[in-house]
């Protein structure tokens, strides 16, 4: 009777730790004064990043002719559209000193971001928090320190209490532009695109461990051709996911320097 009001079992050899899926054991660990330090994959996944992103740019450097060709021609291709649809599209002809720094930020995180998707590593280095938590600092300290350059002092002043707005107003509209601007941003940078890999890293890991399962058992064979298909689909849409997320948070980035630069009158 009891057994029956349980319902079935639930079929044995398939125990997924999900947390499982994001820790990354240390390789070693060492201490720097009072800092503790830990290599683990993900550290290592993210120094190969930056130097793919370094070696590709080098590599681009070094050819020399007219025409571009091969690799030279694909990071010219990467430069080009950064600075047109991205820089001066969004900044303005003050946006072409930002193209290299834009320009890095955006293969770095396209890199950072595919890696979900490579046989072998399968770990997006921006599903952890910590990258793109940076990332966000980054920005943000960027486009505040080029409103105080610009505009001095008064970038906060512009920014706080929008010309045109009737003084009453400011109450709302003060307390609300501090928030958005100054806390809001580099939440959204971060989360957003945390969130969006770290979603992609588990769909994947649930259709191709899915797909092994099923394979493991004659009577499950059937079932396991279309989880498969499914993966090798969202492999696809992750790799647009990749260049998505790295063109938003660039063009994001790109936005708020463009705010800064050009105080609203």
């Amino acid at each position: 009777m009891t057994g029956i009001l349980a319902g079935p079992r639930p079929p044995e050899g398939f125990d997924m730790d999900w947390l499982g899926l994001f820790e990354t054991p240390c390789f070693t660990e060492f201490d720097v004064g009072s800092i503790h330090f830990c290599v683990n994959r993900h550290a290592v996944y993210m120094f190969v990043t930056a130097f793919i992103v370094i070696a590709l740019f080098v590599a681009a450097a070094s050819k020399s002719g007219l025409v571009p060709q091969g690799v030279r021609n694909f990071v010219e291709s990467i430069v080009e559209f950064v600075r047109n649809q991205i820089a001066v599209e969004v900044i303005g002809p003050e946006g072409r000193p930002w193209v290299p720094f834009l320009t890095s930020m955006f293969c770095f995180i396209f890199v950072a971001n595919i890696f979900g998707i490579i046989p072998g590593i399968q770990f997006p280095v921006t599903s952890r928090i910590a990258v793109p938590a940076f990332l966000a600092l980054l920005s943000w300290v960027l486009f505040i320190t080029v409103g105080i350059k610009t505009q001095g002092l008064a970038y906060f002043k512009n920014t706080l209490f929008p010309p045109g707005v009737p003084k009453p107003i400011y109450i709302l509209v003060t307390p609300i532009e501090f928030i958005s601007t100054f806390i809001v941003r580099p939440l959204t940078l971060s989360i957003r695109l945390f969130a969006n890999m770290m979603a992609g890293h588990v769909l994947l890991s649930i259709f191709f461990l899915g797909t092994a399962y099923l394979l493991a058992k004659p009577s499950t064979i059937p079932f396991a051709v279309p989880a498969f298909a499914l993966g090798v689909a969202l492999i696809v849409f992750e790799i647009l996911v990749a260049v998505l997320q790295a063109y938003i948070f660039t063009i994001l980035t790109a936005v708020y320097i463009a705010g800064a630069v050009h105080p609203e009158h």
